[in-house]
C-alpha cells in the first residue's frame, strides 16, 4: 500500500497578503506525513516591472516572459518569495527546503515553441521533467520541498513555468510511489458559479460538466489552466484533486475534481 503524499499549491493572492500567508503556513505545518508546497509569484514582480516601465503581459492566465521579465520573476520567485516561505516554515518547525528546478536538476523544462503566441522564456514540462527519485529522497529525509515557478532547460537557461503546471507535474510523477492528493489553494472557497459569491461553490466537477462550465463562461481566465492541469493529473493516476480556500484547507467548502 502506497503512503500518502499531499501536494499544496498556493497562488499570488495569498502570498501578497502577509497575514493570510502566515495563517496558511501555520495550517500547512499541521498537515501530517510527507508533503510538498508549490508557490506562485504574487504581485511583487509585476509591480517592479511597472515601476521599471515594463508592462506585464498575460494571455489566458499565463505570463509572457521576455528576457527582462525573466530576470525580475527569478529575483522574486526563486529569491525573495521562496526564502520568505521557507523561513516561515522553519519558524513553525517544518524542515523546508527551497528549490527551483535547477537545484539538483530536480525539474528540467523545455522552452515553449513559438506558435500563435510567443510566450518567451516559458518552460513546458513532460513526463521526463521531474526527478522523482531525488524528491523521494528529500521526503525520506523528513524534508519538505518548497518549489518556486523557476526551472531550467539543462543548457544554462532559466525558464518560467506556471506554478499550477509544476504542482500537477509533481503529482503525476510522484503518484508512482505515493497515493497523491493535490490541493490548489487560493483566496476563494473553490470553483464558484458566481465569482462575487464565495458560497456558490461547485462541489464536484467532472470532464463533462467542466466543458459545459467553460462554454457558459463560468470558468475562464486564470481558472482554466488550473483545471486543465487538475484533470491531466487525474488521468495520470493522482488519487484526488481539491480546489479550496488556503485558509480553510480542513474545511467542508471545496471543489473536488473527479473523472466521473
Amino acid at each position: 500500500m502506497k503512503s500518502q503524499l499531499k501536494i499544496f499549491k498556493i497562488g499570488g493572492g495569498i502570498i501578497d497578503h502577509e497575514p493570510d500567508l502566515l495563517e496558511f503556513l501555520r495550517l500547512f505545518s499541521e498537515v501530517s506525513g510527507p508533503k510538498i508546497l508549490v508557490h506562485g509569484g504574487g504581485k511583487g514582480a509585476s509591480e517592479m516591472m511597472t515601476n521599471l516601465g515594463i508592462a506585464p503581459q498575460m494571455v489566458n492566465g499565463r505570463r509572457i516572459t521576455d528576457a527582462a521579465t525573466l530576470d525580475i520573476v527569478t529575483m522574486f520567485y526563486a529569491g525573495k518569495t521562496n526564502k520568505q516561505v521557507v523561513a516561515g516554515l522553519q519558524k513553525l518547525g517544518v524542515n523546508a527546503l527551497g528549490l527551483s528546478g535547477a537545484d539538483g536538476n530536480v525539474i528540467q523544462a523545455v522552452k515553449r515553441p513559438v506558435r500563435e503566441i510567443d510566450y518567451g522564456f516559458v518552460g513546458d514540462l513532460d513526463e521526463t521533467s521531474i526527478n522523482a527519485s531525488l524528491i523521494h529522497q528529500f521526503l525520506e529525509l523528513g524534508l519538505t520541498p518548497v518549489f518556486c515557478p523557476i526551472n531550467h532547460d539543462g543548457h544554462g537557461q532559466l525558464l518560467n513555468t506556471n506554478a499550477d503546471t509544476i504542482a500537477a507535474s509533481l503529482a503525476k510523477a510522484l503518484s508512482q510511489q505515493y497515493a497523491v492528493e493535490l490541493h490548489f489553494c487560493f483566496e476563494k472557497n473553490g470553483v464558484l458559479t458566481d465569482v462575487n459569491d464565495n458560497q456558490s461553490v461547485i462541489p464536484k466537477i467532472t470532464p463533462v460538466n467542466y466543458t459545459e462550465l467553460k462554454e457558459q463562461g463560468i470558468i475562464a481566465a486564470g481558472m482554466l489552466p488550473k483545471l486543465e492541469n487538475a484533470f491531466d493529473a487525474l488521468n495520470y493516476g493522482v488519487e484526488k484533486v481539491i480546489i479550496e480556500h488556503a485558509l480553510h484547507i480542513n474545511g467542508t467548502l471545496k471543489t473536488e475534481l473527479c473523472m466521473n
